[in-house]
């Protein structure tokens, strides 16, 4: 693999949802943390890093919203790009690799995640490098059962090999493109698809690198995140101000 260059990757934020679990009129990435929009705080972390782009896929009614919210570039010091959201999560990340021809290594990340530290991006940037196929994730803490359609339990796991994973999951640009382009030819089988590695495991055969990630990167998706995200935001940046 070539040396990694910020300059020379992509980050394709995904926030075209509208995170109906938050019981709440707003959509679930504009929720306001710490006085700004959850949003906000991927894309800082990417553009603080040095990322060459970042490219925002959201629905075409929420456009005008970003580019008034996310368009300062005394704040944002690298492009932000706008791409339309599909009726699928791989949709979305098919419209923004599609924005991102030309990028060594692209980041995929879910803009439900806010709390996204230096430090983790700082690693999987050193794994893609060798390995062209990285995830970030954490070992599970709990015990994991796997259970049958009548509501019993029927196996249980060896939990020291269970990962939880998360993101950004980053890639090569080729190894990513060439999954999706193989998968966008069978639609059927994209129906079941649940993360960019899935379809780099299922249509290219590239083993993806696990990187350890950080329990505070949590996933926004009920009422009750939204406390513990504003409280690993802020434990963050208390610990960059001690520095």
């Amino acid at each position: 693999m070539d040396g990694f260059c910020w300059k020379k990757s992509v980050a394709i934020v995904l926030a075209a949802g509208n995170g109906k679990r938050m019981q709440r009129t707003e959509k679930k990435q504009f929720i306001p943390l710490m006085g700004k929009p959850m949003l906000y705080y991927s894309l800082k972390a990417f553009s603080d890093i040095g990322i060459g782009k970042i490219i925002l896929v959201t629905a075409q009614e929420d456009f005008a919203y970003c580019k008034k919210q996310f368009g300062d570039t005394s704040v944002f010091n690298c492009p932000i790009e706008l791409a339309e959201g599909g009726k699928e999560r791989y949709d979305s990340v098919y419209a923004g690799l599609q924005k991102a021809k030309g990028a060594d290594y692209v980041f995929i990340h879910d803009g439900a995640r806010p709390c996204l530290e230096k430090e983790v991006l700082k690693r999987v940037a050193d794994a893609v490098t060798q390995h062209g196929a990285c995830v970030v994730a954490v070992p599970v803490k709990d015990t994991i059962k796997v259970v049958n359609t009548e509501g019993f339990a029927v196996e249980t796991p060896d939990r020291s090999s269970l990962w939880a994973v998360q993101t950004p999951q980053v890639f090569s640009y080729e190894i990513i493109m060439d999954a999706y382009n193989r998968m966008m030819e069978t639609l059927e089988t994209g129906n079941r698809i649940t993360d960019d590695a899935m379809v780099v495991e299922t249509f290219s055969g590239h083993l993806v690198k696990v990187v350890e990630g950080s329990y505070r990167n949590i996933k926004v998706t009920t009422p009750e995140d939204i406390a513990i995200a504003e409280a690993n935001l802020l434990d963050a940046w208390q610990e960059n101000e001690k520095k």
